[in-house]
């Protein structure tokens, strides 16, 4: 039977090599995407073609030409119903684990997430072990349904499997009924950071926690962000008193990141906080209390006030930033 992965406009090298080896050798893979009806597929069908992907199957509706989670999942499920897989992969980002879990819920099938290792039987049953608690454990599942859906974590364990030649990505229209009720949650705006960094992308992230004490509070960590050549990041507590939207919000409930450099200020270090930021190759924790728990668990921990910490930081920035203007004017004189 046929595997299918589910993609919009990237398509991760793992995605259909993991397919490939849960497909079998002689077992086709095919690729879903959505899109409205001026919705251009040519890039991600060549994109796939070279991954040996056979098929591109585009739900097409006046509702799917933009992220819409529950109208994409009632397309999916539709798609799967008339396609008949044994199996649907999508990446486990924030898309592809609500796009499965809505499918799953309205196709009744079991859909297992973050999966890091996926190993398939002759007789259908799929063994699977994903990551749970953000990262923090790891669990072993077997899988047996008519069609398993499963999202891939980044870190999957690729099974070395032979190579599917590239070849020519059949593009294969798909029109699909979206009930109007489903558009109630879609992206509605676009809006590109004037960094054109994310908290997912950022080397440097600085993230504010209560004792930034408010949104004016921020004013610092943004100046030391833009400094760095970094972003602002922040704590749930923040995004819950309205400081700052919940894109910023690094976490479980949020982004996970994997900074070079990573500085809480003012945030305590709850389990669900610390998931989003613990891959983090450099963490450095300033707060008042030395048991909280981002103090311990940091490489660096500075005891003190933000708003005397920070401050004096900047202060040796700016003075380091001027110093080679100085020295050139100085010589030049001379």
């Amino acid at each position: 039977m046929k595997l299918v992965v589910v993609t919009d406009a990237t398509v991760p090298a793992e995605l259909p090599a993991v397919a490939r080896s849960l497909a079998g050798r002689d077992e086709p893979v095919e690729a879903v995407t959505f899109g409205g009806a001026g919705t251009e597929t040519g890039d991600l069908a060549r994109v796939l073609g070279g991954h040996g992907v056979g098929r591109l199957h585009v739900a097409r509706h006046a509702l799917l030409d933009d992220y819409a989670p529950e109208a994409w999942g009632n397309a999916l499920a539709a798609v799967i119903d008339r396609l008949g897989p044994s199996g649907v992969l999508a990446s486990a980002g924030d898309r592809g684990a609500e796009v499965l879990a809505h499918a799953a819920a309205r196709a009744d099938l079991p859909l297992a997430t973050d999966c890091v290792r996926l190993a398939g039987d002759e007789d259908g049953t799929w063994h699977v072990t994903r990551t749970r608690s953000g990262g923090v454990l790891l669990e072993d599942a077997e899988l047996r349904a008519p069609v398993t859906l499963a999202t891939i974590a980044p870190a999957v364990e690729v099974p070395q499997v032979p190579l599917q030649p590239a070849g020519e990505c059949e593009v294969v229209e798909s029109a699909v009924d979206v009930p109007p009720e489903l558009a109630r949650t879609r992206v509605v705006e676009h809006v590109a950071s004037e960094t054109g960094l994310s908290l997912a992308t950022a080397p440097v992230v600085v993230s504010g926690g209560r004792g930034v004490g408010g949104a004016e509070g921020f004013a610092v960590l943004e100046e030391l962000a833009e400094r760095l050549g970094g972003v602002v990041g922040c704590s749930r507590v923040a995004t819950n008193n309205g400081w700052r939207p919940h894109r910023d919000q690094v976490g479980l409930t949020g982004t996970k990141i994997a900074a070079d450099l990573y500085i809480a200020c003012g945030i305590s270090g709850a389990t669900q906080h610390w998931v989003g930021c613990m891959d983090s190759a450099v963490i450095l924790a300033i707060n008042t209390d030395p048991e909280a728990p981002m103090m311990q668990r940091a490489t660096y921990a500075v005891e003190g006030d933000v708003h005397e910490v920070l401050p004096a930081v900047l202060a040796e920035i700016r003075r380091r930033a001027e110093e080679p203007a100085v020295a050139e004017s100085v010589e030049r004189q001379v």
